[in-house]
């Protein structure tokens, strides 16, 4: 089973682009965590042009199982922290993680 774990960096910029359809075509679903909910959720409140990511209905948010790996990569915003945790908590099978370069190359 392959699994797609996204951070909130990818999703803006290809919402905006009107490609956000595009993760589905590629990957059926995608899974989130908890903060990057948040984060969106606080840039459309600030009058961002960004999705309701709850009412995707092939976007699946899951809540980290282990919150002592969120300290790991203190550096890492909030939903780089929790998808990295994520992807460290899929260990029964092969994921994909999604992040933005930088920060990720640092957290890992």
């Amino acid at each position: 089973m392959r699994e797609v774990i996204s951070d909130t960096s990818p999703l803006p910029y290809l919402f905006q682009a009107n490609l956000l359809e595009l993760l589905q075509k590629l990957y059926g679903q995608i899974i989130i965590p908890e903060a990057v909910v948040e984060e969106i959720a606080a840039g459309r409140a600030l009058g961002i042009h960004l999705p309701d990511l709850t009412t995707i209905s092939w976007i699946r948010v899951r809540q980290v199982r282990n919150p002592a790996l969120l300290p790991l990569a203190p550096d890492l915003g909030a939903g780089e922290r929790e998808a990295l945790a994520l992807a460290i908590e899929t260990t029964d099978h092969w994921c994909c993680l999604m992040m933005h370069w930088r920060g990720g190359t640092r957290g890992c």
